[in-house]
C-alpha cells in the first residue's frame, strides 16, 4: 500500500507519495496559487532548474533540450506540450492541473523523471504510454518505473458523454464500435465506468484508465499509486475547474536525481 503524506511549507500544504520517496517531489494545493513552478522548485530543491510547457490537452512529451530548441508562443513564451521528461540531474519538471490528472514518474535506476498532464483528451491520446516509450528509448526498464497520479476529479463525480467515454476507452481496448467499447469497459474488474442517471451520460474514472493503460504495457499495479483525493470534492485543498469554472491551477513537480542507484 502506497502512503500519501501531507507536508507543510510556510503554513501551506502539499502532498507526496511514498512510491516517489527517492525524489524531491510534490503535488501542491491551490493554497500555493499563484506561485510559479520556478518559485515552487525552490521548495523542492533550491539548485534545480524548472521546466514547464503551455498545456494543450494533447500528448506531446518533450525534453528540456527540445524545449530550449523551440521558440514559445509570443504571448506566453512557452512551448506547447503536455509532458516533460528529464535528461540530466537536478531538472525539475512541472505540470498544472485543475481536474485533469497530474502524473509524476521516476526511474529508480537512471534517476530520470517525467511530469505529465493527463486529462481525458491526453488519456485518449495515450500520453502516459508515449512518455514511457520515450523513457525506454533513453534506457528505462519498465520494472524500474514508479508512477504516482495526483489529485484529480474522481470517477464518481465526473459526468461525461458516452462518446467521450468511448474515445477514452478505445485507448485500452481494440474494439472499434462505441457501444461495444462501453460494454467492454463495464465488464472490466474495478471498471473505470460508473452509471449516470442521465441518458447518453456516464461517470468516467480517468485515473483508472491510465492505470489500465500502464498495466497493458506490463507495468505492475505495485508500481502505480493513485492519490485518495478528488479535486472536485476537496475544495479546502484543490481547485476544480468543473466546480468553480475559473482559470486557476495547482502544480505538481518532481526533480531528477543527482545520484541514481
Amino acid at each position: 500500500m502506497h502512503i500519501w503524506h501531507w507536508h507543510h511549507w510556510q503554513g501551506l500544504s502539499y502532498l507526496t507519495c511514498s512510491l516517489l520517496n527517492d525524489w524531491h517531489h510534490g503535488f501542491f494545493t491551490q493554497q500555493f496559487w499563484p506561485r510559479t513552478p520556478e518559485d515552487l522548485t525552490k521548495v523542492l530543491h533550491p539548485d534545480a532548474q524548472a521546466y514547464r510547457l503551455k498545456q494543450v490537452h494533447g500528448n506531446i512529451v518533450l525534453t528540456p533540450q527540445e524545449i530550449a530548441s523551440q521558440t514559445g508562443e509570443e504571448n506566453s513564451g512557452l512551448v506547447l506540450g503536455d509532458g516533460v521528461i528529464t535528461e540530466k540531474p537536478l531538472q525539475a519538471v512541472w505540470v498544472a492541473s485543475a481536474d485533469c490528472t497530474p502524473v509524476l514518474i521516476g526511474d529508480v535506476k537512471t534517476g530520470q523523471v517525467a511530469a505529465l498532464h493527463a486529462g481525458w483528451r491526453g488519456t485518449a491520446k495515450k500520453i502516459v504510454p508515449l512518455a514511457i516509450a520515450r523513457l525506454q528509448e533513453r534506457g528505462t526498464n519498465l520494472d524500474d518505473l514508479r508512477i504516482a497520479m495526483g489529485p484529480a476529479i474522481a470517477g464518481e463525480v465526473y459526468q461525461v458523454s458516452v462518446q467521450v467515454a468511448a474515445e477514452v476507452g478505445a485507448s485500452i481496448t481494440p474494439i472499434p464500435e462505441e457501444q461495444q467499447i462501453i460494454a467492454a469497459l463495464q465488464d472490466l474488474p474495478n471498471s473505470p465506468l460508473l452509471a449516470d442517471p442521465n441518458p447518453g451520460k456516464v461517470r468516467l474514472d480517468v485515473r483508472r484508465v491510465n492505470a489500465l493503460q500502464l498495466e497493458n504495457l506490463g507495468v505492475s499495479p505495485e508500481q502505480i499509486a493513485i492519490a485518495p483525493y478528488c479535486t472536485y470534492q476537496t475544495p479546502e485543498y484543490f481547485f476544480s475547474y468543473r466546480r468553480e469554472q475559473q482559470k486557476k491551477v495547482q502544480w505538481s513537480g518532481i526533480v531528477s536525481l543527482t545520484h541514481p542507484r
